[in-house]
């Protein structure tokens, strides 16, 4: 193809783009990005990372923006497929031909075009204001992070949070809503469905979104996991997908997951598990907590993992209601504390807390119900804590339903429904 005729598609596939732009259903999500920062966005596929984009572009046109200056390309666009990276200086021309002034330069699914980086790095040398997205993790490896050299901020991006979920169905979830019958019931029904079919932004539409869900799961696996990583035993990465899925709420060694994979015929070596692992952490399929037994001076022990969304995980669950429940705060307090976020399991000291976070001094067991022995357990890890840990003053119990403020042994436990603990993480 020609180079003109290469600069007539880009610009038919820039003026497309700008219609779909225009009339994209946007809920404003929680994501602030500074106006004078270049940004490269990551995170799992459909998380929202496009609609953010467009979100970028309409505010700048909002501003004054002429769209001829809104350089749109989503790389995933067949009509792209042959693009590669000689290909980038030619938007640069068409840049010029459509407008006088500087561009905006977005590039969606960049991580397609081998190389971009390079790219990357010179436009944000000339003074060009870029955004970038790409559903992969190695986009933010210390080796691109060397070549970019610090010329791009990052914001990673996550399916809804309950709180935009419920901005996206048009539900109020301020005070008064929370404390009107009525308004506080329809959020606990929405919960349910949340935390049942999980948060992507486009499956809100579907009456089942199972099928969505699926749809999303079989890309990333097959497409950002199987096919960008040569995987050679799909049918392997497959089963351990949902192993992995049956351990939720457990730590599991790679020795386990390699025996498990064995005994139902896949005679992978361990060192490809550990790959097939990373591989799905680098698609943002899982994220895994590790023990923060260290404080403790016992040995550091295995990874939990957890699933990106709730949807995602209900794939592989039938009636597992609380592995649900935990995968869904799991992701809640990832969102709020990040890299400070562990579980704490210490035979030593006969303690098991699901999620611990000791710079914020926090505690967070859940149980569907503290009904009966789940009662004592939950309680007693946490009194346990407190005996070992004085620096933790809070002390929470997440469940499905229940409210109730315990007093034990010297701390207060509170128990709050995990729709209300979400919405209060949400405004932490």
């Amino acid at each position: 193809m020609e180079a003109t005729m290469n600069r007539e598609v880009l610009k038919q596939v820039i003026f497309d783009q700008h219609e779909v732009i225009r009339h994209a259903k946007i809920v404003p999500r929680r994501y602030h990005l500074d106006p004078q920062g270049n940004y490269i966005i990551t995170g799992l596929r459909r998380a929202g990372k496009s609609t953010l984009l467009y979100s970028i572009a309409r505010d700048l046109v909002e501003q004054g923006v002429a769209w001829e200056r809104i350089i749109y390309l989503n790389l995933e666009d067949e009509r792209l497929a042959e693009f590669s990276l000689a290909d980038f200086q030619d938007i640069v021309q068409v840049q010029s031909e459509l407008s006088d002034e500087r561009g905006y330069y977005f590039f969606d699914e960049i991580q397609n075009v081998p190389g971009w980086e390079k790219f990357a790095r010179r436009m944000a040398d000339a003074g060009e204001r870029v955004y970038i997205t790409g559903s992969n993790a190695t986009m933010l490896s210390s080796q691109m992070a060397s070549t970019l050299g610090g010329r791009y901020l990052v914001r990673q991006v996550g399916t809804y949070r309950f709180d935009e979920y419920l901005d996206a169905r048009g539900q109020a979830h301020d005070m008064r809503a929370l404390y009107t019958t009525r308004e506080a019931g329809a959020i606990m029904r929405l919960f349910d469905r949340y935390y049942r079919f999980g948060g992507f932004p486009e499956a809100i539409r579907f009456e089942q979104p199972r099928e969505y869900v699926e749809n999303v799961y079989q890309k990333v696996l097959l497409g950002d996991i199987a096919a960008r990583n040569n995987v050679r035993n799909p049918a392997a990465l497959r089963v351990l997908m949902k192993k992995v899925a049956e351990t939720v709420r457990s730590d599991i060694s790679y020795s386990s997951l390699y025996n498990t994979l064995k005994s139902v015929g896949f005679s992978i070596a361990k060192e490809t598990v550990i790959s097939y692992l990373g591989y799905a952490h680098d698609a943002y399929l899982l994220f895994s907590l590790s023990n923060a037994v260290s404080r403790f001076v016992d040995q550091e022990s295995k990874p939990k993992y957890y699933f990106s969304d709730n949807g995602l995980l209900n794939l592989f669950l039938y009636n597992r209601d609380t592995a649900l429940l935990e995968n869904q705060v799991a992701i809640a307090l990832r969102d709020a504390y990040g890299e400070g976020l562990h579980y704490l399991k210490s035979p030593k000291h006969g303690i098991d807390i699901d999620f611990y976070v000791p710079d914020a001094g926090m505690a967070v067991q859940v149980a569907y119900s503290i009904e009966g022995d789940a009662r004592a357990r939950e309680v007693g890890n946490l009194v346990k804590l407190h005996h070992v840990d004085a620096s933790v003053t809070s002390f929470v119990i997440v469940t499905k339903d229940e409210t109730e403020t315990i007093e034990i042994d010297g701390i207060v436990i509170r128990v709050v429904p995990a729709w209300r603990y979400l919405l209060e993480l949400a405004g932490a």
